[in-house]
């Protein structure tokens, strides 16, 4: 298993993955390894997390790698897709709309108060309150009950308490009511925003995000903000990925660059990613300690919607989107720019989950005749300008500048990229709704199924559709498809959307992410799941 997972954001361009989310890391504890020292504290090149570490408002890699450690989830998934059972004892349903939940008995918090099925049921209630603003509250939308604890008129308070679709039948039991039903519904609940939380959280929620209490392989210590954060091993941990080290030092930075030369002068121990300049380099600095694998992420343009460029005086045409789209030569900038740690997409499904389907769509072709008769085609493109936005931690300049200049030559249309100092910076933006044109997006599997890179991202008001996307017509169909009687017919479902994806242009794919990192020769054992983050609890510290 990997490790509970989260809806989030890439920070970084050469992998700064996240966390939590495909859902789950680890393996038995095995303290007999010749030359470790199972209480041994590793450290991890990381950046400030973006708010307080909440499991409904955790967005970003940077939170979600550190809530991976404090908590886990009721399932996680294996690398073929299935499903295994982690805090929960079974998760069954006969028609994929009635689920019945059976958590696993001695289970408890790092407060040493029990996990029960009011643990989970309280957790989901309260994160899916729109009193509460969390930015993942629309995962609950599935249940019935959702939509009055959660109107979507803006101004109105719930009306309701919590969502009917939840009942408690017992302490290890609970039952779940979905609308329709959702045949993967199973494998979300490997995500984070469905971990439980204790009663302690709700008597200050605001102290608990900076002072968690879970149930995960790690409890929290301490975080020093904009420094460091500490996590120690839970002895109590009754999960089947039991930690091999003594805990977790998250050590903050502010660029890939510096990290990269705390590893190589030992400050460091284990890289989430590499800056552009250092990877023609970093395999002969590290030898075999440098890491180099696929992992189920894309990378693409988002259009700010909202933005005056592409609403007025009307909606933005498609055709110009596809337009820019045909005028960026990937194959040239991942080649060179990125070294080969990138490979073009051809889609918005990244590798690796269910429904992967190469050469989904033409519109990722380079092509600059066709790209300069498609932006005429629909009118051009507003100004015969746009910007970049992008966060100045994640080494990004180096390929946005890249992509503008391969718009700009083949089309003609002005590009510059909009620099934010970090992270936090870049996402601030986005929430708010000040990005001017389009803006640099990296996401990474929730869980392997390919409605997770559409649902996700394009539904309207979803957590993720920070671009303001809307379309009645997709919204149906992607309806439809997660009321499919089957799981493999809703795979199959999305399938068919993406490919027609190309006429709405929600967002710009551009290429599939792979993890190039590396660690020191104080830690072995460093593993990266399919969701491109290392593996906490796998990490051996050697003496």
């Amino acid at each position: 298993m990997r490790g509970a997972m989260n809806a989030r954001w890439v920070a970084g361009a050469i992998v700064v993955p996240l966390a939590a989310t495909a859902c789950g890391q680890g393996a038995e504890s095995n303290y007999a390894s010749s030359g470790v020292d199972p209480n041994g504290i590793f450290s991890i090149a990381l950046g400030e997390p973006e708010k307080p570490l909440l499991t409904g408002d955790t967005m970003e890699s940077n939170g979600a790698a550190v809530l991976a450690g404090l908590f886990s989830t009721l399932v996680d998934y294996r690398e073929d897709g299935s499903m295994e059972m982690v805090n929960a004892e079974s998760v069954t349903t006969a028609d994929s709309r009635t689920w019945t939940v059976k958590i696993k008995k001695g289970w408890t918090f790092h407060d040493g108060t029990p996990v029960t099925a009011h643990s989970y049921v309280d957790a989901w209630n309260w994160n899916a309150d729109i009193g509460n603003s969390m930015g993942l509250a629309s995962w609950f939308a599935d249940i019935q009950g959702y939509n009055d604890v959660h109107p979507e008129t803006e101004g109105a308070k719930a009306a309701a308490k919590g969502m009917r679709g939840l009942r408690v039948v017992d302490n290890q039991t609970f039952t779940i009511e979905l609308k329709t039903a959702v045949p993967y519904f199973g494998h979300k609940l490997a995500c984070i925003v469905f971990a439980p939380l204790p009663t302690s959280f709700y008597k200050d929620p605001k102290a608990a995000g900076e002072n968690p209490v879970g149930n995960g392989p790690y409890r929290f210590d301490s975080w020093d903000h904009k420094k460091k954060i500490e996590i120690t091993r839970f002895n109590g941990y009754k999960g089947p990925n039991k930690a091999k080290n003594g805990g977790v030092l998250f050590k903050n930075y502010i660029t890939l660059e510096a990290a990269y030369e705390d590893l190589k002068s030992g400050n460091v121990d284990v890289l989430r990613g590499i800056a552009p300049k250092d990877l023609p380099v970093y395999r002969k600095d590290l030898g075999d300690r440098a890491v180099d694998q696929p992992f189920s992420a894309i990378q693409s343009l988002a259009i700010a919607f909202y933005a005056d460029q592409w609403k007025k005086p009307k909606q933005i045409d498609p055709r110009v989107i596809q337009g820019l789209s045909m005028a960026i030569d990937r194959a040239t900038i991942t080649r060179t720019v990125l070294n080969g740690t990138r490979e073009p997409a051809t889609g918005w499904v990244a590798k690796g989950v269910l429904g992967y389907q190469p050469n989904a769509v033409e519109a990722t072709r380079f092509d600059p005749v066709r790209a300069k008769q498609l932006i005429a085609e629909g009118g051009g493109v507003p100004g015969s300008a746009i910007s970049i936005q992008f966060n100045a931690d994640g080494g990004h300049k180096e390929w946005v500048d890249a992509v503008c200049n391969s718009i700009t030559q083949a089309t003609g249309v002005k590009c510059h990229g909009d620099s934010k100092p970090d992270f936090q910076a870049d996402l601030t933006a986005r929430k708010n709704r000040q990005v001017k044109s389009i803006y640099r997006s990296g996401w990474v599997l929730d869980y392997p199924v390919n409605a997770n890179f559409i649902s996700e991202l394009f539904r309207t008001n979803a957590g993720a559709n920070q671009g303001g996307f809307s379309n009645k017509e997709l919204d149906a169909r992607i309806a439809q498809a997660d009321s499919s009687a089957t799981l493999d017919e809703a795979v199959k479902a999305y399938q068919a959307i993406e490919k027609d994806l190309v006429n709405y242009m929600p967002s710009i794919p551009l290429w599939y992410y792979k993890v190039n990192a590396g660690y020191s020769e104080k830690v072995s054992g460093v593993r990266y799941g399919q969701d491109g983050d290392p593996i906490l609890t796998g990490v051996e510290v050697k003496k």
